[in-house]
């Protein structure tokens, strides 16, 4: 009876390693992807829109304290069904402009399937909270089969990161418990981060202007004095290629 007992335990601790080691495949698929993404953005733009990421998954304790909210079956595919955030991803930016850019390559992505979308930076919570949360499958192979995993992806400016951390760190002083004064200034505390991201899109826009159109000037100027001075000559091979990549 107890060598039955202890080798249930066995078992069971072994599907739950399994289980959320699928979430952890899919979290490392993901950054993968997202490193990816860097650099090539970074090659072609010579801008990196990515700051930092973090990830995390949920500890069993936390993934069956919330199962028991939800009242929901104790199982995996109850599991699997009912909580959508046991595999998280956080990317912060610099610009808001930044967030969409990301998202957008991710949902560009093929293998990738969005699921949801919850835009809290064009529609703030009440507290003032702003980020852009996407729930995204991301397929894992294993040895014996592919399984769709979800990851959910939280995508904020520093800004609205600096924000969030501290509001939830107040929110764990206080047990939620929070006087209302204070739930005031927090607001006004987000509102100051918001329109300290709209200003500093507007600047990184304004920046951007001069610096392009000062690279053209200079084009300008140096095709001109190359033609000039009867330098400017293009190899037929090379006119050729470009000749090739506008009529694909």
């Amino acid at each position: 009876m107890v060598i039955d007992q202890m080798q249930k335990m066995k078992d069971m601790k072994q599907q739950v390693t399994r289980f959320l080691m699928m979430y952890k495949f899919a979290l490392q698929e993901l950054e993968t992807k997202i490193e990816i993404l860097k650099e090539e953005f970074h090659l072609l733009h010579d801008y990196n829109p990515i700051e930092h990421t973090s990830s995390r998954l949920k500890s069993p304790k936390s993934i069956l304290e919330k199962l028991h909210r939800k009242q929901s079956e104790l199982t995996f595919s109850s599991i699997r069904n009912n909580i959508k955030d046991i595999a998280g991803l956080r990317i912060t930016c610099s610009f808001i402009s930044d967030i969409y850019r990301i998202s957008d390559m991710l949902k560009n992505q093929s293998d990738l399937n969005l699921l949801e979308v919850k835009d809290y930076i064009k529609n703030p919570k009440p507290n003032g909270y702003q980020s852009l949360h996407l729930l995204i499958e991301v397929p894992v192979f294993i040895s014996d089969r592919r399984e769709n995993v979800c990851v959910e992806v939280q995508i904020r400016t520093i800004a609205m990161d600096f924000w969030a951390s501290l509001e939830h760190k107040i929110y764990y002083k206080y047990q939620q418990a929070i006087p209302p004064r204070l739930l005031s200034e927090l607001k006004e505390a987000a509102d100051s981060a918001s329109a300290l991201d709209q200003k500093m899109e507007r600047l990184h826009n304004e920046i951007e202007a001069i610096k392009e159109e000062r690279e053209n000037d200079i084009g300008d100027e140096m095709i001109q004095l190359l033609m000039n001075n009867q330098r400017f000559s293009i190899p037929t091979m090379l006119m050729d290629l470009f000749d090739d990549e506008q009529l694909k």
